[in-house]
């Protein structure tokens, strides 16, 4: 059996290479335990060597950072068009729905189009400001707090006017979404509110780019058990698909 220094080199060697690892491969390529390999990992990411992710480890940052809205639309836009126009087609006539902020999401609203009357609770005011020239759409600005970084609100008092709803949909954009820690954007403030619309809603639908698997925000929305359906694009690691059907969640790949 080959020594800790030697496993430690032949997991850095591996993910030089292919830029990630998983737990089960180094298992049995290194005739080792799983608890041999996850403390190799811990030990390795404290000398800031890698990142450990769910069953494995990955040379890329899991953790993302907030950007402006105005630089996220320029990325994965051309995914984002796509999931919107899938998701804008789950609406049905009369519906009433609540859709959070963020450029996918935006992207979204971009796609509406209502058939007979639509009523959308929302906190992001690009969001509202999208849907206004549409005459058979109701649009409930949710009042508070402005984040400038997303456009959108926050606060308690835009929480505590969705005690007054009840929807048949919610459509959440998030910035990480991870097997173990769940759903999270990098604000604190806006998971609690997240959080409330999930409580306000049937039926949770997260719109989310296939980069945003495996990414954790600072503040947790939800486990990934209180997701009924994720609508993403192709990119999206054929593991998550098993895991997350696995879990009952329906996943819609653009």
């Amino acid at each position: 059996m080959i020594n800790i220094t030697e496993r430690h080199q032949v997991i850095l060697n591996k993910l030089k290479k292919e830029g990630n690892v998983q737990v089960l491969d180094l298992c049995n390529e290194l005739n080792v335990s799983s608890v041999t390999v996850r403390k190799d990992l811990k030990l390795l990411e404290d000398k800031n060597l890698l990142f450990r992710t769910h069953g494995g480890a990955t040379t890329h940052n899991p953790y993302t950072a907030d950007k402006p809205v105005i630089e996220k639309e320029k990325l994965q836009s051309a995914e984002k068009h796509s999931i919107g126009g899938a998701a804008a087609k789950t609406i049905e006539a009369d519906d009433s729905i609540i859709i959070a902020s963020g450029t996918t999401v935006l992207a979204l609203a971009k796609n509406i189009r209502p058939i007979k009357n639509l009523t959308v609770i929302t906190s992001a005011l690009n969001v509202a400001l999208e849907l206004m020239s549409h005459e058979n759409i109701e649009i409930i600005q949710l009042g508070g707090i402005i984040r400038k970084t997303s456009s959108s609100i926050t606060g308690t008092y835009a929480q505590s006017m969705l005690t007054d709803f009840f929807c048949s949909k919610f459509f959440l954009g998030v910035d990480g979404i991870d097997i173990e820690f769940g759903l999270t954007t990098t604000s604190v403030v806006e998971a609690h509110l997240n959080r409330q619309m999930i409580a306000a809603c049937q039926k949770v639908i997260v719109l989310s780019d296939s980069t945003k698997f495996g990414k954790r925000g600072f503040g947790r929305i939800c486990g990934i058990e209180e997701v009924n359906q994720i609508i993403t694009d192709s990119g999206i690691p054929e593991s998550y698909v098993t895991h997350l059907e696995g879990m009952g969640i329906e996943v819609t790949i653009v």
